[in-house]
């Protein structure tokens, strides 16, 4: 069992490191040499990763690909992709040639509202309080004025301000229900500002009002925060084209590759135990430009997922169909994300990947991430309903097999051409390795 410490946040960060290695490792010298390995040779640099979070040790690198040929309303993306998983940069680069030559991908921005609430318990008689938040409702925007004075110059800021009554769900509770715009920022800090407060004019303006009685006047709040669930904050994402244009493989007709993909769709459609896997492949091409362009892909996960149950019933994010022998494939997906403030002003490689992308506004940016998931949706609906989703990806992951065997280059060659024939899998793998070493 591993004893506690005190005061690790104080130390050194080469102390925290001495203290992790002789705790929790066999091999205390071995354990330190891996963790300096990963340190950036430029110290200006490693002391910048250093303070993005607290009790930093080293650095965790996860690949940054690029998926090319993206055409997206008529403006060709190389797509920058921050991920670990084998075949998905693969994925979207074919799914992005696949449709370029079918007229790309559309995009368009439906909604960028982003909502943030005031929570808090209120005792007394419910018309009070309604009359109440009315007749103070100006002094909320006011007394915001300095923190929203910014926002606004760029055509941002708070949009409304509605009271909600929850207490059929949770006795007394009401909230402050609060829209806002916040432009090319992603605006956590922006909302987080205005709703605290919200939260002191309500406090304070509540003792000084004559609609409320004494014990009416004690509003209690329970917290202020913004909600990463934005179904106001939509981007919707399309490709299309003739069925008889499908035709790519030879072993399927185009009518009835469109007939099995749309079938695929509505499984995902009614079946949440697929609709999670159907989903997850979505989010492979989502959390990775999320990722590279410095965003919060976990506020992201969670405001898709909620957004794919809000009908009471997980379900696809993705919808196709066929109409006077057109084939449509498409996607409307919230997507709350920023191109000025947080990392995207610090990270070098983020850096790197706004520019990639031609420095996009944030609706741009939804526009890019949306296409991404909607090409790792297709590529993956495309291999499961024709040759099988493991024969491109376990070739995919076959180098992944032979370095954790540490395969040389004259065992790496054998292998390639062996699994050229042969289907992938990691006993197979290993037992040829173990064939060729004899």
């Amino acid at each position: 069992m591993t004893k506690a410490v005190s005061g690790f946040s104080k130390l050194s960060k080469d102390e925290k490191i001495n203290w992790i290695a002789n705790t929790h490792f066999s091999n205390p010298e071995e354990a330190i040499k891996t963790l300096k390995k990963y340190w950036n040779s430029d110290a200006d640099l490693q002391k910048l990763h250093d303070e993005f979070i607290e009790n930093t040790i080293t650095n965790f690198y996860l690949p940054l690909g690029v998926a090319p040929n993206f055409l997206i309303n008529g403006k060709n993306y190389t797509i920058p992709m921050a991920i670990e998983e084998s075949s998905v940069v693969a994925a979207a680069s074919k799914a992005a040639k696949f449709w370029s030559h079918r007229g790309g991908f559309k995009a368009s921005v439906i909604n960028s509202e982003k909502i943030g609430q005031v929570h808090f318990i209120y005792t007394g008689n419910k018309e009070s309080l309604v009359q109440f938040i009315k007749e103070i409702k100006p002094k909320f925007f006011s007394e915001t004025e300095s923190l929203t004075k910014n926002m606004q110059k760029r055509g941002g800021g708070i949009l409304d301000i509605e009271l909600r009554d929850k207490t059929s769900e949770l006795e007394d509770y009401y909230q402050l229900h609060v829209n806002f715009e916040t432009k090319d920022s992603m605006g956590a800090n922006f909302i987080n500002s205005c709703l605290e407060q919200f939260a002191k004019t309500l406090k304070d303006e509540a003792q000084k009002s004559t609609l409320l009685s004494e014990e009416e006047k004690n509003i209690q709040v329970v917290m202020s925060i913004l909600s990463n669930y934005v179904p106001n904050c939509i981007v919707r994402a399309e490709v299309s084209c003739l069925v008889s244009e499908l035709k790519e493989d030879k072993h399927i007709s185009q009518e009835e590759f469109a007939e099995k993909f749309i079938r695929a769709v509505q499984i995902a459609e009614v079946e949440p135990f697929r609709a999670v896997t159907h989903n997850k492949g979505i989010m492979n091409g989502i959390d990775a430009v999320v990722l590279a362009t410095g965003n919060d892909f976990r506020a992201v996960e969670a405001g898709v997922h909620a957004y794919a149950s809000r009908n009471g019933k997980y379900s696809s994010l993705s919808h196709a169909k066929v109409e006077n022998g057109v084939f449509t494939f498409w996607m409307e997906i919230p997507l709350a994300l920023g191109t000025v403030g947080g990392l995207t002003n610090l990270h070098p490689l983020v850096k790197m990947s706004m520019e990639m992308l031609g420095n996009p506004s944030a609706h741009e940016l939804m526009q890019i991430v949306a296409v991404a998931g909607l090409a790792q949706n297709f590529a993956a609906l495309r291999s499961l309903t024709t040759t099988g989703i493991q024969q491109g990806h376990m070739k995919m992951h076959l180098m992944n097999i032979l370095n954790q065997f540490n395969a040389n280059e004259e065992e790496r060659k054998q292998v390639v051409k062996h699994f050229d024939k042969h289907t992938v899998s990691h006993s197979a793998v290993v037992a040829y390795l173990e064939e060729i070493r004899k």
